[in-house]
């Protein structure tokens, strides 16, 4: 009897197994049709001078993404300056202060900021900066990308703190280390490349980012690298030149999806490679 129940059990096994498999093909196969479209029209635009030169006027054939490509970077960087201290500070306040009326409500914020449509916080940041200086600038745009990446820092900067062995943070403070000491040279050290790949994570999350931008950096054909002034971007040079009807800015709103595209996967490469490293670590 024990013979065909178990042949049962493997066929229906296998049975779910295979319908599991089945769905999680039908639900990214959308995604690499489109990716193969993408990269199918892109990458023939893509070459040296693509990536290094800058557009050239209206109507004229050529010409590069090289103020998108600076531009994106420059907001990256400094949506990251505003967001990793602050997010890796409240992620630590987090997970040192867990039951505390204040942690419970700056939980509260985080996950109401998470959930908020990308182009409401365009609005604030167009509100809070852009009406009061009047002018669009690359420090609006990257504070609106800064709250975007906020929530997943804060949020993944706990839960790697949560995961840190309790048994460390007692032997430093029976040494007699003080407490903040111990959080600066034992527990975040510890889940530093846990932080690292969250802060990878926030990044990745902000870097195909158009809405906010659309009321903030508003975009730049010239190299710029003031923060108080506009500035392109690849989302937005993406959007405006696939809405061109010159077939010439058309093909490289193509190629610009490419390199943001292996921008991103590349960011998520990296994150997962320092998630797996920081796994086996612990």
């Amino acid at each position: 009897m024990r013979g065909p129940k178990l042949h049962q059990r493997l066929f229906v096994n296998g049975l779910f197994r295979a319908g599991i498999y089945g769905l999680a093909f039908g639900a990214l196969l959308p995604l690499f049709l489109i990716l193969i479209d993408v990269f199918r029209m892109g990458l023939p635009v893509i070459d040296w001078s693509f990536l290094v030169s800058m557009p050239r006027a209206t109507g004229e054939s050529g010409g590069g993404i090289a103020n998108a490509i600076i531009g994106s970077l420059m907001l990256i960087g400094l949506a990251a300056a505003m967001a990793v201290p602050l997010g890796v500070a409240a992620g630590v306040y987090l997970a040192e202060a867990r039951k505390s009326r204040l942690a419970y409500f700056t939980r509260l914020a985080v996950d109401v900021l998470q959930g908020m449509p990308s182009v409401v916080i365009g609005i604030i940041a167009y509100l809070w900066l852009v009406r009061v200086m009047g002018k669009f600038t690359a420090l609006s745009g990257g504070v609106a990308l800064a709250l975007m990446m906020l929530p997943l820092v804060v949020r993944g900067t706990e839960e790697v703190l949560k995961l840190v062995p309790a048994h460390i943070k007692e032997a430093s403070l029976a040494l007699g280390v003080p407490h903040y000491r111990t959080v600066l040279r034992v527990i975040i050290p510890c889940g530093l490349p846990g932080i690292v790949s969250a802060v990878l994570l926030g990044v990745s999350r902000i870097a195909g980012e158009t809405a906010p931008l659309l009321f903030t950096a508003f975009g730049n054909r010239f190299l710029e690298f003031s923060p108080l002034k506009p500035v392109g971007s690849l989302p937005l040079t993406i959007f405006t030149y696939a809405m061109s009807p010159y077939q010439d800015l058309q093909a490289q709103a193509w190629g610009a999806s490419v390199v943001l595209i292996v921008l991103v996967l590349a960011t998520n490469i990296i994150s997962r490679v320092v998630i797996t490293r920081w796994k086996i670590q612990f």
